[in-house]
């Protein structure tokens, strides 16, 4: 039988199963029941993992059963991170599927990920994972069942909300779950450790609006220099501390970082679930400039961070400018 999120994840609090299908279009909730199994596995000791994009054109389905029966020299355990976007294997696939279920290979964890499900997408090939493993379809929550999620979330971020302030942001995602986390994540910034009640919460929604954090974030990896300083200049007039503004910036660079050491940052980006709907914009960004750039922009964002809370010698709104000209034109070579 399939296995609901929460079963799902009481189950791999355990030893896995052997094979796993997580699939729907609640994007999100898919997004991070795979983060969660990735993690446990390697809290078990799946120290290798080997990521099949199944999406390519001409995608070699003897790579699922070659896979299955190598192992480094290093690794003990191994993942297989087959991604599967459409849901929809095909002949050759469904066959290759049912064979590794058939026989799977031990030491070994197969997750598959499917961004694309309907009880139409089922077929001989799900029977054989939920034979030895377990089948996960994501889908999407009802509108009884935000309030719950909602108040799950903003709890993980450290928020407290009451059942009205809750409504308040039920109303503004209007059941969009990837908008909610953003406005959530928003929020655990803007609020300070206050309980949110409606009156509260609307407020802050509201300066999420004009909190121009994002904005400048946008307007920095964007490449529009220009824009990126009047936002910034605007923040500071409005009263804006140095330290409030750098946490998302830096969290946008260590972003940057990663994908940039990435061996593949295409694929790398397409598992980021931060960036979900975005991942043309920070592709470009991508593109404009190589792996040191964003180490030295880290490290130029760690001088700012120094100077704003009061460590050391300079102006850090100088330093912070620099930062954001260094990250837009990487060629201007602003950084010492």
């Amino acid at each position: 039988m399939p296995l609901k999120l929460d079963q799902f994840h009481r189950q791999i609090a355990g030893e896995p199963r052997p094979v796993y299908l997580i699939a729907g279009e609640e994007h999100l909730l898919v997004l991070e029941a795979a983060d969660a199994l990735r993690a446990r596995a390697r809290e078990l000791g799946y120290t290798e993992r080997e990521v099949l994009d199944a999406d390519e054109n001409g995608f070699d389905w003897d790579e699922l059963a070659r896979q299955g029966a190598s192992l480094s020299l290093f690794a003990s355990r191994k993942l297989i991170d087959l991604r599967l976007p459409t849901g929809k294997p095909g002949k050759e696939g469904s066959a290759a599927i049912q064979a590794y279920c058939a026989n799977p290979p031990p030491n070994t964890l197969l997750l598959i990920v499917a961004m694309e499900w309907s009880r139409k997408h089922e077929g001989a090939w799900v029977d054989a994972i939920e034979t030895v493993g377990a089948a996960v379809p994501v889908w999407p929550l009802r509108l009884a069942q935000l309030p719950a999620w909602i108040g799950q979330r903003l709890a993980s971020r450290g928020l407290e909300a009451t059942p009205e302030a809750i409504e308040v942001l039920i109303e503004r995602i209007e059941g969009n779950l990837l908008a909610a986390a953003q406005e959530i994540d928003k929020l655990a910034l803007l609020a300070g450790g206050r309980r949110l009640d409606a009156a509260t919460l609307a407020d802050l929604v509201a300066d999420s609006a004009r909190f121009d954090v994002f904005k400048l974030s946008d307007a920095m990896l964007g490449g529009d220099a220009a824009r990126a300083l009047r936002i910034l200049a605007g923040l500071r007039a409005e009263g804006a501390q140095v330290p409030a503004l750098l946490g998302w910036l830096l969290n946008q660079l260590q972003l940057m970082a990663r994908l940039a050491a990435a061996a593949n940052p295409a694929q790398a980006l397409r598992a980021e679930r931060s960036v979900m709907g975005r991942e043309d914009f920070f592709q470009r960004a991508l593109r404009r400039a190589p792996r040191r750039h964003w180490e030295r922009c880290l490290a130029q964002a760690g001088k700012v961070d120094r100077l704003g809370k009061g460590r050391g010698d300079g102006d850090a709104w100088i330093e912070l400018e620099r930062l954001l000209v260094a990250v837009a034109v990487p060629q201007a070579d602003v950084l010492a």
